[in-house]
């Protein structure tokens, strides 16, 4: 099909939440590149949004997936699955939790969570203790009770009545953290970096205290590693950055490289809350899904992709300050590993990303002045020299405007 079939056939078809999207249909992907229906190629610095981790078309986890697929897509979990019990191994080995519970999607996995933590005290007999704290800014979820949890109110409006339950608070203010908290509180959940909120950094020292807090008053916490979990950071899990563990974490994008899984990870003895009939999921955990995600999780280990991860991302930050010396409209630039913001004095944040696409290469953006870019944890730093080029004829043609 032409690309203009496409675009009509979608506009008569699907409900459209998205927009107008950028005007390009890809066939196929290999590495950190695209290419779309008419052949053109295209430098992926997206990664799908942070989920595509190994990029496209890793042999890993195409075989995984081709090999999978031929024995056994789904069985449902009424029956013991081999693919889930490794899976759940790997991830508990390599992290800090002690249990696993596989989900469709990070949604799913943050609903999961809160459940967990507020079935934890009710089990206890502490009924009143149901409040989750969140921050400002924030970003888990699009289903209603995500949405709740959410701390922007852009979000909210499609959702009203919230749900209840949820306090927002800015982030890095430990004053007002210690204000929202009271008998109700059952846990705190935070982002390592706000990914959707502007990539924003979250103050080491602050959430050191916060980790204090939730020892000292038995309150849960919470990270949701939906975006910055996997490797993005330059840590396996965006938690290790502060040195700290939580309770219970989530996971989804960067999971499955692309084949959609989520997991929500607890430490004993929160992980044994759940119990039969306490939860569930039909498509959760299936064996093709967790035989992708085993696939990633060995290859970003074997290829030590988290280290690449730091050390390009160290580099990609650097040679964006440069340019940002020499082209005074970005104000700031922030990330950690390959999870990067930058943020502009102008509202040209989209201008920016059609600029990009027209050069070839995919960013995001955040609201009107932040450009996010969050590729494939194979990434190299010719990469790196191969986008500054680019975005610095791109702010070059903005300086002409």
């Amino acid at each position: 099909m032409h690309l203009k079939e496409i675009i009509e056939m979608d506009k008569k078809f699907f409900m459209n939440t998205f927009g107008d999207r950028t005007p390009v249909c890809f066939k196929y992907g290999k590495g950190i590149n695209l290419w779309d229906i008419d052949g053109n190629k295209y430098y992926d610095f997206l990664g799908g949004i942070a989920v595509n981790a190994l990029g496209h078309s890793h042999p890993n986890l195409v075989n995984a997936i081709k090999t999978q697929a031929e024995n056994l897509i789904h069985c449902s979990n009424l029956y013991y699955i081999e693919s889930q019990a490794k899976l759940a191994k790997i991830l508990a080995e390599n992290s800090c939790a002690d249990k696993v519970f596989f989900q469709n999607s990070g949604a799913e996995a943050n609903e999961a969570a809160i459940k967990l933590a507020r079935l934890y005290f009710r089990k206890k007999g502490l009924e009143n203790k149901y409040e989750i704290i969140t921050f400002k800014k924030s970003f888990h979820g699009r289903t209603i009770t995500t949405i709740a949890a959410t701390g922007q109110e852009k979000y909210h409006k499609t959702a009203m009545p919230l749900s209840p339950g949820f306090k927002m608070v800015p982030a890095n203010d430990l004053e007002a953290i210690k204000a929202a908290v009271n008998e109700n509180t059952a846990a705190i959940m935070v982002e390592a970096i706000q990914g959707e909120g502007g990539v924003n950094l979250i103050d080491r020292e602050y959430i050191r205290e916060v980790r204090k807090l939730c020892d000292e008053k038995g309150i849960l916490m919470i990270f949701d590693e939906v975006q910055c979990g996997m490797g993005r950071t330059g840590k396996m899990f965006g938690f290790e950055h502060f040195d700290i563990e939580p309770e219970i974490f989530t996971l989804a994008k960067g999971l499955g490289g692309g084949f959609p899984i989520g997991a929500v990870c607890a430490k004993s003895p929160v992980a044994e809350t759940f119990e039969p009939g306490d939860h569930g999921s039909t498509f959760g955990g299936n064996p093709l899904a967790c035989s992708a995600a085993i696939s990633v999780v060995q290859t970003i280990l074997n290829e030590k992709l988290v280290k690449n991860a730091a050390n390009v991302g160290a580099y990609f930050i650097s040679k964006l300050g440069e340019l940002s010396q020499k082209h005074g409209i970005i104000s700031n630039i922030r990330g950690k590993g390959l999870m990067i913001g930058m943020e502009f004095n102008k509202e040209i944040a989209v201008e920016i990303k059609n600029l990009c696409f027209k050069e070839g290469y995919l960013v995001g953006n955040v609201g009107p002045n932040i450009i996010r870019i969050l590729p494939p944890l194979i990434l190299k730093m010719e990469d790196v020299d191969l986008f500054i080029d680019m975005f610095g004829r791109v702010l070059g043609k903005l300086g002409k405007e």
